[in-house]
Parts: structure tokens; sequence; C-alpha cells
């Protein structure tokens, strides 16, 4: 709160400068800084006794701690690649070859080490918590140094062409090392993990370096989002890696069922958690397998007979899979800890030899990925209700968190970690690892997905050469020697990642506040919304796919996959406020950006055009016109 502004004569305004004036020239010392007196105010406790104000700094300061780091581009890139933008011609048709991903990974490149993730260095009980703490902060030191120097000259290796051409970006990942404790914690006191990985490019999701992390454990992979990809390319995912990664256990997810509109839908469509049951049978059938192989010993117990006398599963040997089946509603969700800790039915469950605690026996699974694949959102369909936080977000979980699927089984939401790989920032925000809000690099980001997607076919654009009428000239001229300007490309124009962004602000009717030039930004942001939350059908094909095979709805469409194949939304952008209501009314599939997140470019997906509303309601005649509300402000930021 600003102090209170004092009155001040013109005398005392005028001794001040006079004072400012003779400190500066010399002739005095500077006079002596005041200390400001901070007062304890006593909180105001509200009639229910809770505390009413701000929160506890405490609590404000740990949130902080866990928000996600990453390198701030240089102005220099920025600038060159919002030149490139405007002046690099868009590949029209796109090539069939473009549906195939093409890896980064610079396998035959000499002197490019490996990425890794970082290891919580090894640790002892008589070590207090500040030794643990400094010396995981040093080896953390090392690992950023070591992995900006190879990310740094992957991306200096670059190969320069002829032709102008887009640079290669850096990739990001995660910085904040509170965020890998997060993940070091989890992995710890959990004995099966579940890889999720989004189905429209799982190989993105499934990086070297985290497959090197989790070596020796025993890992589910788990394809979410597959109905949007269809079950042709999901298949060829699955052969794809298995291919690469032998005995690997892959299930297919669905987190989300479309609700039957009604008439406060307004034409929008709804979502809630749901998975089809061969998909939940087909899961809960590998989780039973896993857990049988957890209850034989490793092999170098096996092989000595006193360690495997004395040797315990981790895990519980008889679990109700029939209940974990049918655990669905009210049942599921609890909390770890106090009350709501489920407690053992059976009262000689833990003795013997083998004596161990009920929590420790429970089998916890983990859901570990990167931000955006649906962790939350596998979580909340399991439960069949919103138990966790889920949004389109990238990274809206901050805090692992433990919930009970039934009394015998336990499952563990870890934060999405962005991982260290070889892949441009382009492409991290197309699969939308990366926060929205948090990216500078707009036209380079809509160039790169220009020449994968025909954006502008997707959004029925007009070239701004077509829609903006000719200058005319005014000039007097002779009828003999007047120059008529005939432009042969307007019926073809040639397309570049700035005319997609300028019509589509056109078409929305966004302009910025003091210019009115078509808000580029606020048009780039709500496009790769678009593209990571799956209004836009989109996925890729694996490594290797015959062109011939490519079985798309129609010739030259990328990785675009039309309405026929895939549920496709590309009407207006839904609001923040109306997603934050609708995640309180337990839908977790339309909750959106957190108003605290003090990155995001606001309004971003608020409506642009009255009339392209989907559906009107009662009042619908009350409404204002274009021309009585149209104030000429724009809520876009500057990148």
């Amino acid at each position: 709160m600003p102090p209170r502004r004092k009155p001040t004569s013109t005398r005392q305004k005028k001794a001040d400068q006079q004072l400012k004036r003779a400190v500066k020239r010399g002739d005095v010392p500077p006079p002596e800084v005041k200390k400001k007196i901070t007062r304890n105010r006593k909180p105001r406790i509200g009639p229910t006794g809770q505390r009413i104000g701000p929160s506890d700094t405490s609590t404000i300061e740990s949130a902080r701690k866990l928000q996600s780091a990453f390198i701030k581009l240089p102005p220099n890139f920025l600038e060159q690649t919002k030149q490139l933008a405007s002046d690099l011609v868009l590949l029209r048709p796109i090539p069939d070859e473009k549906a195939i991903f093409q890896s980064f990974d610079p396998e035959n490149e000499p002197n490019v080490e490996a990425l890794s993730c970082p290891k919580r260095p090894k640790w002892r009980f008589d070590m207090t918590k500040n030794e643990v703490e400094r010396n995981e902060e040093g080896v953390f030191k090392k690992y950023i140094a070591q992995t900006d120097e190879a990310l740094e000259q992957w991306q200096n290796k670059a190969s320069p062409t002829d032709p102008p051409a887009m640079p290669r970006s850096p990739s990001y990942f995660e910085r904040n090392i509170e965020v890998w404790r997060q993940l070091w914690r989890v992995t710890e006191i959990s004995q099966i993990i579940l890889v999720l990985l989004d189905s429209r490019c799982p190989v993105l999701h499934h990086p070297p370096s985290l497959s090197s992390f989790l070596a020796g454990r025993k890992v589910i992979l788990v394809l979410t989002k597959v109905d949007i990809p269809g079950p042709s390319r999901v298949q060829s995912w699955i052969n794809y890696i298995n291919k690469n990664y032998p005995n690997s256990r892959i299930v297919q997810v669905e987190s989300y069922a479309e609700k039957e509109t009604s008439t406060d839908h307004q034409g929008r469509k709804h979502y809630e958690p749901r998975i089809p049951e061969p998909f939940r049978a087909k899961l809960v059938e590998v989780i039973k397998e896993v857990h049988k192989e957890l209850l034989e010993p490793p092999e170098k117990v096996a092989n000595n007979p006193n360690r495997l006398k004395n040797w315990v599963p981790p895990v519980k040997r008889e679990i109700d899979w029939e209940d974990v089946m049918q655990a669905k509603g009210a049942r599921v969700g609890l909390t770890v800890g106090g009350a709501a800790a489920p407690r053992s039915n059976s009262p000689d469950e833990g003795a013997g030899q083998q004596e161990i605690s009920n929590h420790q026996q429970e089998p916890s699974f983990l859901t570990i990925g990167q931000p955006n694949v649906g962790k939350s959102s596998l979580l909340n369909a399991l439960f069949g209700v919103s138990k966790v936080r889920a949004s389109k977000t990238a990274g809206k979980t901050k805090h692992f968190q433990t919930l009970y699927w039934t009394p015998d089984v336990r499952l563990v939401d870890c934060p999405g970690l962005v991982m260290p790989n070889y892949v441009p920032m382009e492409m991290q925000v197309l699969c939308g690892i990366l926060p929205i809000s948090r990216v500078s690099a707009v036209p380079s980001c809509i160039h790169f997905a220009s020449q994968l997607l025909p954006l502008e076919r997707i959004f029925k654009l007009v070239h701004p050469s077509i829609k903006s009428p000719p200058v005319e000239d005014k000039r007097t001229w002779r009828d003999d020697k007047k120059v008529v300007n005939v432009d042969k490309n307007l019926e073809n124009p040639a397309w570049t990642a700035m005319d997609i962004l300028t019509a589509y602000a056109d078409d929305r009717g966004w302009v910025t506040a003091k210019a009115g030039r078509p808000d580029i930004h606020r048009a780039g942001n709500a496009i790769l919304r678009s593209l990571a939350e799956g209004k836009i059908g989109w996925a890729f094909w694996p490594p290797g796919t015959p062109p011939e095979e490519i079985a798309t709805a129609g010739d030259n469409l990328g990785i675009w996959i039309p309405l026929s194949d895939a549920t496709e939304d590309i009407s207006e952008p839904e609001s923040e406020d109306e997603d934050e209501n609708e995640s309180r009314n337990a839908s977790a599939a339309t909750d959106d950006e957190d108003n605290n997140e003090n990155l995001e470019i606001s309004g971003d997906e608020a409506t642009g055009n009255p009339n392209r509303s989907a559906g009107v309601g009662r009042f619908g005649a009350l409404a204002i016109s274009e021309d009585d509300d149209d104030d000429g402000t724009s809520e876009s930021e500057e990148f």
C-alpha cells in the first residue's frame, strides 16, 4: 500500500530543490536517509475466525519457489525472426513429408554430448538439511552449466543456408532446482511410474534424458489424447516405440468425454473427466502385471540365500484389483495423511518377521511427464470426478499431490517438467510444453507452425493484400502515359507468417491501442493456444513412415487433421473468467489460466467479434452493437 501523501508548501518545495542542487554541486553533504518505520498491523479476523487480507508471506514465498524458470531470448534474435517472418514465403501446397516427424537429435554430429536429467546426490542420515541442500545446489549448478554449453553448441552448429532461413532457436528446459526436487521426492516414494506421452508426438515427450533417468525402474508408457490423432497414427507410434524401446508397456487413454449439449452451453462444447472402460481395464491390467513382478525378488537377492531369507517385497502382496476397477466418485481421491488416510481392514496385516507399516507397503503409482500431457486429467478420469486441479495451461500443477485410488493403491501427481532435449523452442510451443503466455518469439512460432499446417485454410483467412482496396492514384496523367498496376497473384497470393497474423487479427477485429494496427501478438497468442489445446486437430507420423501410407483426409494438409478425423473447435476462444467459473463447478476440462499468473497476457481469448457468436441467449436482442462498444483498446502485451 503506498504511503500517505503529505501536503507540502511552496516554500518547503523550493528549499528541497535548493538542497538537491547544492548536494549535486558538492557544496553540502547529502542528508541522512531516514529509515522507514514498519508498522505491524493487527490482522483483521472475520466472523468465521479466518484472517481477512493478504495471504501469509511464507505461503506466497513457497509458491514462488515452484515457478518454472527458463532462459530469456536475446533481443537481436527476436528482431531477426520477426523480420524473417515477414519476408520468408511459406511453401504451398505443403508436402506430405512434412507430416513425418523429423528428429532434431544430433546422433551423427561429433562433439555433441548426450543430455541428461539432474540426479539427486547421495546423502546420509547424519547430514543436516542445510548440508543436503547445499550439496544439491552445487551439483545442480554444474549440471546447468554443462547443459547450457551442450545446447549452445547444438544451436550454433545449425548449417547455414544460401537462401535466408529462420535461425535455430535455443531449447528450453527446467532451470529451477525446486521443481526438480519435486521429481526427486516422488520417484523415491513410488514403485511404478506412469510416463505420460502426448500421442500427437510421443517421442518429444520421452527424450533420451528421461529414459536414462528412469533406467532400472518399473515404467509404463501411457499415450494420452488418442482421440485426436486417430487409430492409424496411434498404432504407427506404438509400433515405432516397440521397435526403439523393446519390452515397453504401452497403454492408450482418453481423459475427457463431451457433455450433452444444453441451453446453458450456448453452442460451446463442454467436457467432463471420463475414461472409456476398455482403456481403464487395459491400464489396470498392465499395472497388475507390473505389481506381480514387484513381488518377485531381484536377481541379486534371489542368488543370495541370506538376503533372500530377509527380503520383503516393496508392495502389498494382496490387492483387491476388482475394487480398483470399480473405484469412482466420492470413494476415491482422499488425501494422504490425517483422518483421510485409509486404514487396513485386516488386523493381522504387517505382523511377523516382515512387519512393515501399511503406509510403506501401499504401492504408489507416479504420473510424470512434461507439462500439458494430461497427468492431472488422467487422475480425474480415473477418479470419475475432479479431484486434482487440471488446466489447459502448461505447468498448472506446482506441487506434487498424493491421493488414494483405493485403500490399497495410491497415486502421485507430479508437476510437469520440461526435460532437456535437442528440440527447438518452436516445436516445444507447438506441443504445448511451454506456457503460451511466456512465449516472446510469436512470429517465429507461427512461421514454424505454418510450415506444417495450412493455417490460412484452417481459419478461412483472406490475404491482407486482397482485403485492403488498392490506393487510388490522384495524380493527373495523360491517358496514354498512365501506368496501370495489375497484380496477377490476387487469386493465389503468397502467404507469410506475418500475413497470417495480420489476417487473423483483422478477422477478429483486434487492433493495438495507440496506432490502431492489427494486434499480431494477440492473434499469434490465440493461434498458438488453439494448436496446443487441441482445438485444431494435428498429429505427426512416426519417423520412417512411407509417404504412401500417410492416410490424410486430403492432399497437402501437412500434420493437420480435418474435422472429419478429429474433434476440432476453432470457434471464438474462451475467456479466462468463464473457465475459472466452470472449474469451480467441477469441470476440469475447461479450466484455464490462473488469475495470479503475473506473466499471463490478459484477454488473449476474449471475444473479438459479436457476430461470430455460435448461440444467442434470451436477451440477445439487448446486446450493445459493435459501433457503440468499440473503444479501440487492446489487451496484448508488448513483446
